[in-house]
């Protein structure tokens, strides 16, 4: 039987209408492809198996990104975690490359293999053009996957970038395969959101989270204590970390408003019990789509289209909503994994999930 995502159970995520398909690619133009490696079973032999990990990769738009990049920021909460590209990002406020996400130990493979796919389509590059700095991000997935093993190839890479469409898979796949999230079985998350402006005008937003983060004790889900009123005790992992959160949007926004909105990622981590543990690396990206930066045009002056400040509000809301929308969604879509060892993430046990929620009065089924 297929799990059901967290909205179509019943579960309550504000008053904002959701994009068509409520993911991060209701964003026109935004495509996300995975890579899944599962291999082996039983006692880890290091560098060998058992294998659990994967990439997934976020295009901000299908055509040429080195050529054409998109305005983007991140914001840091808590940096136990790893962001190549960050301080290129800081510096320029764009992003130019695909954004990656994988395990710890394989930010190197990937990082190479990005610049591999782009070299592809970009002669230029470090000839008589710019070089690559690629964007990476990683949570831990070790408890399940066998790290030092680095399986992680230059074919998964690619294979998660040419892959990429507009129908993102949810749960323990890609870079989620092997991740947990409060103490259940986690992964990749995703919704969206329609935000109208008080001038008429449209925008989307979407959101994909990577969820490696939390102990059973803090889940709440739509403000009820959902971990701490389940039976089944945690995993108890040795460290409960890391998330990555990605805000898109085709509102006119800057590097600088960007960066407000992935402050506001780490309010919708809140919203679902996270205090941010100390070894966990909980970062948000955000970029957007409205004002794309050709090289080719060499313009001395830009005149970029932004929304004031004050009309972000409906923005933060959205941001908030959605974020908290992913990382319950990562939670109803992950089936129960065994990885190394026999260690073994159980899914959130959905039905006993929505009984608490409904006995609290939180249950909006058909809403």
């Amino acid at each position: 039987m297929t799990r059901p995502r967290a909205r179509e159970a019943g579960i309550w995520f504000g008053e904002l209408p959701t994009g068509p398909r409520n993911m991060i690619t209701d964003v026109p133009g935004v495509a996300v492809g995975h890579s899944t490696i599962i291999k082996g079973r039983g006692k880890l032999v290091p560098g060998s198996g058992p294998v659990r990990t994967g990439v997934t990769a976020i295009l901000p738009h299908k055509d040429n990104i080195y050529e054409q990049s998109v305005p983007g920021a991140f914001f840091d909460m808590n940096g136990c975690g790893g962001l190549i590209g960050s301080l290129q990002i800081r510096e320029f406020g764009l992003i130019e490359t695909p954004i990656m996400l994988t395990n710890t130990m394989s930010m190197g493979a990937v990082a190479e293999g990005t610049i591999r796919q782009m070299l592809r389509s970009n002669p230029s590059v470090g000839v008589d053009g710019e070089t690559i700095i690629p964007i990476v991000a990683e949570c831990d997935d070790s408890y399940l996957n066998d790290s030092r093993g680095l399986h992680v190839r230059e074919e998964h890479v690619f294979e998660a970038i040419e892959k990429a469409g507009p129908v993102v898979g949810e749960g323990a796949v890609g870079a989620g395969t092997g991740m947990s999230c409060y103490d259940f079985k986690g992964g990749i998350g995703t919704s969206s959101r329609l935000v109208s402006m008080d001038n008429g005008d449209k925008y989307h937003l979407g959101t994909l989270v990577l969820t490696n983060h939390g102990s059973k004790e803090e889940l709440r889900i739509d403000g009820v204590p959902v971990g701490l009123l389940l039976g089944q005790p945690g995993i108890n992992r040795p460290e409960q970390g890391s998330i990555v959160m990605v805000v898109g949007t085709d509102a006119p926004v800057n590097s600088r408003q960007l960066e407000r909105l992935a402050r506001r990622a780490i309010m919708g981590l809140a919203v679902t019990g996270s205090c941010s543990h100390n070894g966990s690396g909980d970062i948000a990206l955000a970029f957007s789509t409205a004002n794309v930066h050709d090289k080719s045009k060499h313009e001395v002056l830009l005149t970029d289209r932004l929304l004031a400040d004050r009309e972000l509000n409906p923005l933060f809301r959205a941001t908030i909503d959605s974020v908290s929308e992913s990382i319950t969604n990562s939670l109803f879509k992950a089936e129960t994994m065994e990885g190394r060892d026999e260690h073994i993430v159980p899914a959130l046990p959905i039905d006993e999930t929505l009984e608490i929620v409904a006995r609290h009065g939180r249950l909006v089924r058909g809403r």
